[in-house]
């Protein structure tokens, strides 16, 4: 396991630190004095633990027939490792070469890999985290394949020039022993062979090798006398040979698609010849060539007919069909179609031994991007339920978010409505690869990963324990239609080939309420009920977000004015024309700009919806005069309010998804107070007869273009709101600080209120922050320049809190804070209804309290910790079913914790946590003022930080874009960990990375995987013993009986003598300049000085006197067995003996 050196931080340094200062403000008390805190660099230390999911890129397979152990290589120079459900194993060779080929050293915790570089290795896998013991690196050859024969130390290895060398994989040291190919091929032969692709012994004779040239010259090479006993030529290039138990026979596979067999005494011509896909013509005349067979094996059963089982051959006229696995078995032949292409496959068989019946009873397939599981056991070939989690990438991962140590009900809960899902029809059999043990790890805290998907799908995923096992499957793409017209075609311009890709998620464990943010530009809130229904009407919420109007357009002079804000580059896309101001239904004709049209459009039909999460409500930005909907950048969901709150470039909007109503649909700069500090300087107004949709007073009088504001309600608004719904409502918005017309919800209008687009400066960083994919981030119109685009404030992130709204205030209520990319942090008040029925009839109040502080670059996280230092997490109410009875309801409903206490006068009792790409600032609450600030990167940009559990206590964890992960105390921001540990490559890896609780953190660090790594130094104490263990003590099975007669007459398996053969003796010693010998780091000294902790070490020891326990008994067991059958043989001998002892010879 790779270690990395921490830069340990001197505690109590923050003061004198250049990067960062802790000064309180005069008159206030050192906050510092009053929190105590228990964090140190000691509790720290980076490693990775777990890589879950579909290897990338895989090349080569290899399986442990005794150990059951599964191995796959990559094009990256990675292994993965699979034994039985929750046992997996990563290793990473270091030159990242591709891995050609790998073999198993049967039943002794070894395996070799072969590599494109040349070089090959030794891995010893009786140790949790693998180690290289010898490679061994070629420099005047290419290696092109590696046999390593079953209980033999000696590995052969073809090369490109078409010679064999011999390889001891004890030492790793070459043998003088080399097979030349001008020696193997007939001296008559003008041309070289080719390469080396297949070598294999004989199973009935070791001292046989059989070579295959990639010309189609297949050579029987006898070891002992050093020559070729027979050559074998036909016309078509090999892919690969496949020998028959008993030795006589050996099947190889052609380029031409032909299958020829070979008796080993009849090299003249072959025994057969078949074309398995070929069209047999009517004359006799030989068939069609086909496409390559790539592989072909052969194996043998006691008691009916061998499987020949083989890739590739298809004709050439199947142009666009899948690839395919073809399954002969006496007369009958099966085509299992794939869904990628194959790379390699094995054929798993009850034996190991070569000579003797194979008895096979599955098919590994591994496929670009799939592994399969064939059961040859039963009619039809149905496939093994696979309990890898190797469907990350089912469909893109676009989004990723981590929960440690969430609520225990919760993976029970999804489990039980995710087993419904599954798919029917698998093989009633158990997963053939079951090796391995599962570690005996101490880590029992619930841990539950989210990915959401390009397809509009959301996994989850049980993560405790270092294992991963999907739980529950959403479709959000179900909510809306899938045809489109010819009149909403052009919206595919926008949202292309994914339309509903998930953007951003939000959750709430306790509650379970989880919201959805699409690249389509909606928002879907779903609750999680164990009953299915049918919703009728999908509810529905259209709002409508626009940008503010450019500085061409002069302002009206009558009426009120209020100051916006300006942008330093002061550029934005003009709207052209004015609204409708009758009711319509959205314009999307040829000769006028759309409007009023979201880009998806909902389901109309009734939705069926299964027990697990059901859609509550869906929101949808539409387009405005040309212009689509911006991209949703943030989004927060709160179950105790009953709020969802999501914003973008735009502004932000505020949904009571309780009540189906739109609360505050606000521009980014109208957030700021008109005496705000942070406001820039003013610039002209907007004109009149183009209102903003802040909120207003309702005694502000009539105003004559409030009309011009409002636009119609879809038809799909099942929920119609009264105009003295209104009106009471608008009563209550009394503390907004403008004096603009409230554009709210009326029966058979659609809802819309104006925001205007704060012309402030994006840098690259904010970008990629919030680039979900390189894909959603396109242009979405030509009428907005790109210097426009850059320019506007976005919302970056959001934080539901109890704080103190206003400076100074004593007493705390339910706020919401929302920070930009400007590194601007507001706050906003919120005014609760009462409980009960009066929270669905009483509408929620909302008012702007300005800016509480600023900081450089994009907010990315915020959080409020109480007067010790611990965090005051969002008021949340806990999970109800909502198709339960009203009584079940109310028993299982509760309402939000209470608040926390308020302030006294002049004294702080609340510290406000602001995190931005640049830097961190800690706040005293209600006084608001500075008492912590730490630069965090000077060079670099923040790509994701999260204020997360830690020993008991509270930090900031973070994680630059130029790779490293940091750690901050809390409150003081003293630097705790810095390690340089991932340099951003990938921008999967900015849209994937989060941290959690307990010191886990994890991100995709390819397509179709997922890697966990650990910041905390217990965890990596006792990272050994939770790991799974790959190697377990099996007994080699025995070897088939030869028989009395094969033993009489010299019959069966022969063995070869190898030490004699290739030992330093008799082939004396290879060439120095042929390979260069490397040791790895996997010897005993490396092993115990990278094995951390006392946990770690009794394991081992454990592990080593079970293992000598269990020989010592396997071995008395053997010893008895002797005996008892020497005894037996005794007898029976005294049987016979007393039973002729009198008879004459003649009488026998």
């Amino acid at each position: 396991m790779k270690k990395f050196k921490i830069r340990k931080v001197l505690d109590g340094l923050t003061a004198a630190s250049s990067s960062s200062s802790a000064t309180a403000q005069p008159g206030a008390p050192r906050e510092n004095d009053v929190v105590q805190e228990t964090l140190q660099s000691e509790h720290f230390q980076l490693c990775k633990t777990v890589r879950h999911g579909f290897p990338y890129q895989p090349s080569s397979m290899a399986f442990d027939p005794v150990q059951k152990i599964l191995a796959i290589g990559t094009q990256t120079g990675a292994m993965r490792l699979f034994g039985r459900a929750g046992v997996e194993c990563y290793c990473q060779h270091e030159s990242g070469a591709a891995v050609i080929q790998l073999q198993f050293l049967i039943n002794e915790g070894a395996l070799v890999s072969a590599l494109a570089d040349d070089s090959i290795h030794l891995w010893n896998l009786r140790q949790k985290i693998p180690a290289i013991l010898h490679s061994l690196k070629f420099s005047r050859e290419r290696i092109t394949y590696v046999h390593l024969p079953f209980q033999s130390k000696w590995l052969y290895i073809g090369t490109e020039r078409g010679n064999i060398h011999i390889v001891n994989v004890e030492s790793f040291t070459l043998s003088g022993y080399v097979i030349m190919w001008n020696k193997a091929i007939e001296l008559s032969t003008k041309t070289h062979p080719g390469p080396v692709v297949h070598i294999s012994d004989n199973p009935m004779d070791e001292g046989k090798l059989l070579i295959g040239f990639e010309c189609g010259v297949v050579v029987m090479w006898d070891l002992k006398c050093k020559k070729a006993d027979y050559r074998y030529n036909y016309d078509e290039a090999i892919h690969s040979v496949a020998w028959h138990h008993e030795g006589k026979q050996f099947v190889c596979s052609h380029s031409d698609g032909t299958l020829t067999t070979w008796n080993i005494r009849a090299p003249a011509k072959p025994a057969q010849i078949i074309t398995p896909h070929g069209k047999q013509p009517k004359d006799g005349k030989k068939p069609e060539p086909c496409k390559p067979i790539l592989k072909v094996e052969y194996k043998t059963t006691r008691a009916g007919d061998p499987f020949m089982v083989l890739s590739g051959g298809l004709s050439y006229d199947t142009v666009g069909r899948r690839a395919c696995l073809t399954v002969m078995h006496g007369k009958s032949t099966a085509v299992l179609e794939m869904d990628y292409p194959i790379v390699d496959f094995l054929t798993l068989c009850e034996t190991p031994y070569p000579n003797d019946f194979q008895e096979p009873y599955a098919v590994v397939v591994l496929l670009e991007k799939d592994l399969v599981v064939i059961d040859l056991g039963q009619i039809g070939y149905p496939i093994f339920e696979n309990p890898y989690p190797l469907t990350i990438h089912e469909s893109p991962v676009t989004c990723c978010e981590y929960y440690a140590d969430c609520p225990a009900e919760l993976i029970p809960a999804l489990y039980s409505v995710g087993s419904r899902q599954k798919r029917q029809g698998y093989s009633k059999k158990e997963w053939p690869v079951s090796g391995g043990n599962w570690g005996q790890g101490t880590q029992s805290y619930p841990e539950i990963i989210i990915t959401g998907h390009a397809d509009g799908s959301v996994k989850f995923w049980d993560g405790s324990a270092l294992m991963l096992q999907v739980l529950y499957k959403l479709k959000t793409a179900k909510v809306f239609e899938r045809t489109r017209g010819k009149e909403e075609k052009p919206s595919t311009d926008i949202v292309e080939e994914d339309p509903f890709a998930i953007q951003t998620l939000s959750w709430c464990p306790e509650s379970r309420i989880l919201s959805v943010a699409g690249v389509s530009a909606h928002v879907i809130v779903y609750r999680f009920s164990k009953q299915e229904v049918t919703t009728e009407v999908v509810q529905l919420l259209e709002v409508r977000m626009q940008g503010e109007f450019s500085d061409g357009d002069s302002p009206d002079p009558g009426g009120e004015q209020t100051p916006t804000l300006p942008t330093p580059a002061a550029s934005s896309s003009p709207q052209e024309g004015e609204l409708p101001t009758q009711p319509s239904t959205g314009s999307n004709s040829s000769d006028g700009p759309r409007d009023n049209i979201p880009c998806l459009q909902v389901r109309s039909s009734p939705l069926k919806q299964s027990p697990g999460y059901q859609v509550e409500l869906v929101t949808q930005l539409v387009w405005v005069s040309g212009e689509p909907p911006q991209p949703i950048t943030s989004l927060a969901i709160n179950s105790s309010y009953g709020l969802v709150v999501f914003g973008n470039s735009n502004g932000l909007a505020v949904v009571d998804y309780l009540q189906k109503t739109l609360l505050l649909n606000m521009g980014t700069s109208e957030l700021y107070s008109p005496s705000d500090p942070y406001q820039r300087q003013p610039r002209s107004p907007r004109k009149q007869r183009q209102p903003s949709g802040a909120l207003c007073d309702s005694n502000d009088g009539p105003n004559p273009s409030e009309d011009r504001c409002k636009s119609p309600t879809s038809a799909k608004m099942s929920r119609k709101i009264s105009s003295s719904d209104h009106e009471e409502r608008s009563r209550r918005w009394h503390s907004i600080k403008c004096k603009k017309p409230l554009c709210s919800v009326n029966e058979g209008k659609k809802e819309t209120e104006r925001s205007q687009k704060g012309g402030i400066s994006r840098t690259l960083s904010n970008y990629i922050s919030y680039a979900k994919d390189n894909s959603f981030t396109r242009s979405r119109s030509s009428s907005v320049t790109s210097i426009d685009r850059e320019s506007r404030e976005a919302i970056s992130a959001f934080h539901f809190c109890e704080s103190f709204p206003r400076k100074n205030d004593s007493l705390v209520s339910p706020c919401l804070l929302v920070g930009t990319t400007q590194g601007a942090v507001m706050m906003v008040a919120l005014s609760l209804p009462p409980g009960g029925d009066q929270r669905l009839q009483q509408p929620v109040g909302i008012s702007s309290c300005g800016t509480m502080a600023s900081l450089k670059g994009a907010i990315l996280t915020m959080a409020l910790l109480d007067a010790t230092g611990a965090l005051l997490p969002p008021s949340y109410e806990s999970w109800y079913d909502p198709n339960a009875s009203d009584e079940d309801k109310e028993k299982t409903r509760r309402r939000r914790p209470a608040s926390p206490p308020s302030s006294q006068e002049g004294q702080d009792s609340q510290f406000a946590v602001l995190c931005s790409e640049k830097q961190a600032k800690v706040l005293a609450m209600p006084s608001q003022t500075r008492i912590y600030k730490h630069n965090i990167t000077e060079s670099s940009f923040v790509l994701r930080t999260d204020v997360v559990q830690m020993a008991g206590t509270y930090c900031i964890a973070c994680f630059c874009a130029n790779g490293h992960i940091m750690t901050l105390s809390l409150p003081s921001l003293r630097p705790l960990l810095d390690v340089n540990y991932l340099p951003l490559t990938d921008m999967r890896i900015a849209r994937t990375f989060g941290f959690s609780n307990l010191g886990q953190a994890l991100y995709l660090t390819s397509a179709t995987e997922i890697q966990r790594i650990t910041y905390s130094q217990e965890t990596c104490d006792n990272l050994q013993e939770m790991l799974s263990e790959l190697f377990t003590p099996v007994e080699t099975p025995e070897a088939p009986n030869r028989g009395f007669f094969k033993g009489l007459f010299g019959g069966g398996a022969q063995s070869l003598d190898r030490e004699d053969l290739f030992g330093e003796t008799a082939a004396g010693k290879a060439s120095r300049s042929l390979a260069q010998h490397i040791p790895g780091p996997g010897n005993m000294e490396c092993m115990k000085g990278a094995a951390s902790g006392v946990v770690g070490d009794l394991a081992r020891a454990r592990i080593a006197l079970d293992e000598r326990g269990q020989k010592l008994g396997e071995l008395e067991e053997r010893t008895a067995a002797m005996m008892s059958s020497a005894e037996s043989f005794s007898k029976h001998a005294h049987v016979m003996m007393l039973k002729y002892k009198d008879k004459k010879w003649y009488q026998l």
